[in-house]
């Protein structure tokens, strides 16, 4: 692959990512697998366990999708028992959205799986392979957070 060119690189990576992707999917089988939660609900939970509670605004602006489409998301999740509605004390207009028990245990179980997946996968690999991923995909990731910044 020396001397690839930019448009072949991304027509080789365009149809290889969905699926390694689909790949690691079918690998697990978590509720997101199952079709229980979908990968937005799995991401409000994601940003929940990193950030703690949160308002439902900022929720909505995280995701980059409207407070009424944020809303679906959260009463689906709310409905399940894996997040729970607070109210503000300074002003009750103001939603608060946590986590529960039973979500931090759903996100701690798929973690465990995306862990095991993981380990499957590249323990199939030389080290020095998982090193050049690695250094790799955190330069990748480095990117791709300062290109969304903007």
């Amino acid at each position: 692959m020396v001397g690839i060119s930019l448009t072949d690189f991304s027509k080789q990576i365009h149809q290889l990512m969905p699926d390694v992707l689909k790949g690691f999917v079918r690998l697990q089988s978590n509720e997101v697998c199952k079709g229980q939660i979908t990968l937005p609900q799995l991401f409000v939970l994601e940003s929940l366990d990193k950030e703690g509670p949160e308002k439902m605004t900022a929720l909505a602006l995280a995701m980059r999708v409207t407070t009424a489409a944020m809303t679906g998301i959260v009463q689906r999740l709310v409905c399940q028992g894996y997040a729970k509605r607070d109210y503000d004390n300074k002003d009750r207009r103001v939603i608060i959205i946590g986590l529960t028990s039973k979500g931090l245990n759903l996100l701690k179980r798929i973690n465990e799986q995306r862990k095991q997946v993981i380990n499957k996968v590249f323990s199939q690999m030389s080290d020095d392979d998982r090193m050049d991923y690695l250094r790799i995909m955190t330069k990748v990731n480095e990117i791709v957070k300062k290109e969304v910044n903007k």
